[in-house]
């Protein structure tokens, strides 16, 4: 069977194909069928089926090229997969919305349908858990909201937090004073805001104190009022913790806590304050949970892979456990 998809503009054409036409390769092998381009024109050809799912699934790439979407990898594996799976109905609403638009002028958006409804919880929530693995976006997502709120004079004033927990090193250690060693920690999120509003103003903002990066042993003892607040890397929190966190909120304010449940570094005996309060807080009203997967992440390819092979790791252990259980309980 043959399927046609013109093409306005050949600048569509060309962003879809990508360098070296890889895109197009992608598309290729992900639906076994094959793509010509000629002129303003692709035909796909390959059975029924297949053609027909590598048409919708290059007519959702050239929407995305023609709202200034750079097409790559990523972009046509998670394509693809809605399309296979029957989920890509919503795949128009993508690229609508700018969340923020960077210091350079680049404009930052929702990638994903999950990324999508993470934005849209967060909007619509005081308080919003985000869970997820590594390279879904929780953490950029919820600085370009805050930087958003506060060019917006919706809030005073950003805070950004984490736990300064180690993974295999001890603190006291590390060289320099107390500001030196939690730096590192802190760095991710004094990048994003960078990123978001350039050097020389993300440090003007520092001074004047409408930016505070700190770690999260500072929060205690204080009322933040008028500020958008986000509590990163929220996994290595204590139950204490999280809930001396969550009642730093004040008046005018919103929370955003982001973390990872498979990469905890809290010792044996420590409980993750994170996992605590998904089952503590599920019920509450004005408080959301969003979860992206890995079908969210948005760094390099092999990242996705990597999650996906942790995940099965992680299930075969717990199958492997569960078994050994109920042989020691026979015996």
């Amino acid at each position: 069977m043959e399927q046609f998809i013109e093409v306005d503009r050949i600048e569509e054409i060309i962003s879809v194909f990508g360098s070296f036409d890889e895109n197009v390769r992608r598309v290729e092998n992900e639906f076994g069928v094959k793509v010509i381009n000629r002129g303003n024109e692709l035909k796909i050809t390959g059975s029924d089926e297949n053609a027909a799912l590598a048409k919708k699934a290059l007519e959702h790439l050239i929407s995305m090229a023609s709202k200034g979407e750079n097409i790559g990898e990523q972009q046509v594996s998670y394509v693809s997969a809605l399309v296979k799976d029957g989920n890509d109905k919503e795949l128009s609403a993508l690229g609508k919305d700018n969340i923020c638009i960077t210091a350079r002028g680049k404009p930052i958006k929702a990638k994903t349908l999950g990324q999508k409804a993470y934005v849209e919880t967060i909007k619509k929530n005081p308080i919003v858990f985000s869970i997820g693995p590594a390279g879904t976006g929780k953490t950029y997502l919820a600085v370009a909201l805050a930087v958003t709120a506060f060019r917006n004079k919706e809030v005073n004033r950003i805070v950004l937090t984490r736990p300064a927990v180690e993974a295999g090193e001890k603190l006291g250690f590390l060289p320099g004073d107390m500001h030196d060693k939690v730096d590192p920690y802190l760095r991710p999120l004094y990048d994003a805001l960078s990123d978001m509003l350039g050097g020389e103003a993300f440090s003007k903002h520092l001074e004047r104190g409408l930016i505070e990066v700190a770690p999260l042993a500072y929060m205690r003892g204080r009322t933040l009022d008028d500020a958008f607040i986000i509590l990163d890397e929220a996994q290595n929190t204590t139950s204490e913790q999280m809930k001396m966190f969550l009642t730093r909120m004040g008046f005018s304010s919103k929370v955003v806590v982001t973390g990872d449940v498979t990469q905890i570094d809290l010792p044996g005996d420590k409980k993750s304050g994170l996992k605590e309060a998904e089952v503590v807080l599920k019920n509450i009203e004005g408080i959301g949970f969003s979860y992206l997967t890995d079908r969210d992440v948005v760094r390099h390819p092999l990242v996705q892979k990597i999650v996906k092979a942790y995940e099965r790791h992680t299930l075969e252990r717990k199958r492997a456990e569960v078994k050994r259980n109920r042989k020691s309980m026979q015996n």
